[in-house]
């Protein structure tokens, strides 16, 4: 059992996060009820987040930074925390993700993490049966911060179409996370086309892979297998990758007819269900 006087700082960024709010709300006078009646939660999750049995989330940190005046300590310290849930085969990549300049990517069954709702991801993860599936949703969740910078990373997504068709999640969910991919047809830096199922075979019937420049760095190819992740910088596979990833982008569907695609599977496979009731009651 976790105790809040045995946390060692030094042992993860979870523990560091605990000690240091602990710290901060004695220093100021509070007890755990007290700070959570000035940032609108429970005593009894301020203690559970200083013991670290309970991940917390931006908005908590954000809200301590402004209840104890942290300088935004707790909101710097969340994106440390959050990455460490990721499994620890997978920190090396979300590492060098947030460092690109430029990604590319191509999915075969799945809508790439960095475009996924909230709702898809969890239904995704929760398929590995994983002991916190809130951390490792709030985690995916954080990397997708990084579209959302200033200057975020040019993002090229290629979607093989049995994603779209595959509803994960269920009805509701699969609607909102193609809404979501609509979305992105406003978005500056990320082009979304999707890979025809009349293309046949392709460049990539062994899986899906995602390459990953940078400015300063050799580029670095990223893939998957059952249990664990992969990347290498080898100049033949990236190579190899280029070319593959080429050819894939010239089977798929234009970014405004894939566009044109997903809205029509979205009406037509995912219809939304509280409309098509109302049409049969008039």
């Amino acid at each position: 059992m976790a105790n809040i006087q045995t946390l060692d700082p030094t042992a993860s960024p979870l523990d560091y996060y605990g000690w240091e709010l602990r710290r901060q709300r004695e220093a100021h006078g509070l007890k755990q009820g007290q700070l959570g009646e000035i940032i609108f939660c429970t005593g009894s999750l301020i203690g559970q987040i200083e013991t670290t049995k309970k991940i917390p989330t931006r908005d908590f940190s954000e809200r301590v930074d402004a209840a104890l005046g942290t300088d935004g300590l707790f909101s710097r310290l969340i994106g440390l925390v959050l990455r460490s849930q990721l499994p620890s085969w997978f920190q090396p990549h979300a590492e060098m993700e947030a460092r690109a300049a430029y990604l590319s990517t191509y999915q075969a069954q799945l809508v790439y993490g960095l475009l996924q709702t909230k709702e898809y991801a969890r239904a995704v993860l929760a398929t590995g049966m994983p002991d916190d599936l809130d951390g490792l949703v709030a985690a995916r969740m954080e990397r997708q911060r990084i579209l959302n910078r200033e200057q975020p990373p040019v993002t090229w997504v290629v979607l093989d179409e049995a994603v779209l068709l595959r509803p994960v999640g269920g009805h509701e969910v699969m609607r909102s996370q193609l809404a979501r991919l609509l979305e992105f047809t406003r978005h500056r830096w990320v082009h979304v086309q999707v890979l025809p199922n009349a293309a046949g075979e392709h460049a990539s019937l062994d899986g899906a892979f995602t390459t990953m420049r940078f400015n300063d760095d050799p580029d670095i190819i990223y893939t998957e297998d059952l249990i664990s992740g992969h990347m290498t910088a080898n100049p033949e596979t990236i190579r190899e990758a280029t070319l593959r990833y080429a050819r894939l982008q010239a089977a798929a569907l234009s970014v405004e007819d894939s566009a044109a695609l997903i809205a029509r599977v979205m009406e037509e496979r995912y219809e939304d269900r509280s409309q098509s009731e109302e049409r049969a009651v008039a």
